[in-house]
């Protein structure tokens, strides 16, 4: 759709308020709508996920800085508005917002449509609370060729605005679950045939000693205490990663990305 015949300038109006309140969750919820903030997570949802933009907002440098993502955004037939500097910076839950933002509808995803793709890669996260982990696990999830990423109720909610700006993108290449109780979710994977595999230091098991070519699922623990025994115990092995240094362990994100990769070179060779 065509920008308005002039920049949005008024950083106090209601549209511009309307949108800075989707920073936080319960707006969220209650709207049914997120934001997505910068060149590389815009472009991506603008590309892949289409669908799922209500508008674009954008500055006059950004319009020509990042053309091809104006040019994408017109072919779909989305709205697109150019704002000041002083607008976006009102609207951006950013200290330092880039010239673009969006706001999208949320994605509907389900574990009933995941398990009906015979999915062969999944990961799963319980009690994940940092942002930046939920994110890069998000991403290396999407690197490794995972088919979902599925996050418990008690996660961080992966449509805050710091959570989408480190999945840089990922979060519109492959389906994302939320909401899910964890030991449910783990029978129903077992009874779709799916073996869960729960990676913590506490493992008996090494990684390199797991047959990951059948379909599995990791399921990944809080960053400070790892998984509860009772998760632990629902799941097919406890899979531990082997430290050969002297470091004491690896974080979450480090952990899931070395897993997951160890995942798809036994999967695809």
């Amino acid at each position: 759709m065509a920008p308005p015949s002039s920049p949005l300038t008024n950083p106090r109006s209601d549209r511009v308020k309307a949108v800075r309140a989707l920073s936080r969750r319960s707006v969220r919820d209650k709207a049914g709508r997120f934001l997505v903030e910068g060149p590389q997570s815009v472009r991506e949802v603008v590309r892949h996920r289409p669908e799922l933009v209500l508008d674009l907002y954008l500055t006059a440098d950004a319009a020509a800085r990042y053309a091809e993502v104006v040019e994408a955004a017109r072919a779909a037939d989305l709205y697109v508005h150019e704002v000041s500097d002083e607008v976006l910076a009102a609207m951006s839950e950013t200290p330092t917002p880039q010239g673009l933002t969006a706001v999208c509808r949320v994605p509907g995803a389900s574990l009933d449509d995941v398990l009906s793709g015979s999915p062969r890669l999944l990961v799963l996260l319980t009690n994940v609370r940092d942002p930046g982990n939920a994110g890069t696990v998000i991403r290396g999830a999407d690197a490794a060729g995972a088919d979902a990423v599925l996050v418990s109720d008690a996660s961080v909610d992966v449509l805050s605005p710091k959570v989408v700006r480190s999945t840089a993108g990922s979060l519109f290449h492959l389906p994302v679950v939320t909401g899910l109780p964890v030991e449910a979710t783990i029978d129903r994977l077992r009874e779709a045939g799916i073996r869960v595999l729960a990676a913590d230091g506490a493992g008996t098991v090494l990684l390199p000693d797991v047959d990951l070519a059948p379909s599995h699922a990791w399921v990944m623990g809080n960053e400070a205490w790892g998984l509860e025994e009772s998760v632990r115990a629902r799941c097919d092995e406890v899979v531990r990663v082997p430290i050969h240094g002297k470091a004491e362990s690896l974080n979450l994100a480090m952990a899931a990305t070395v897993c997951l990769y160890a995942s798809a070179a036994a999967q695809r060779g």
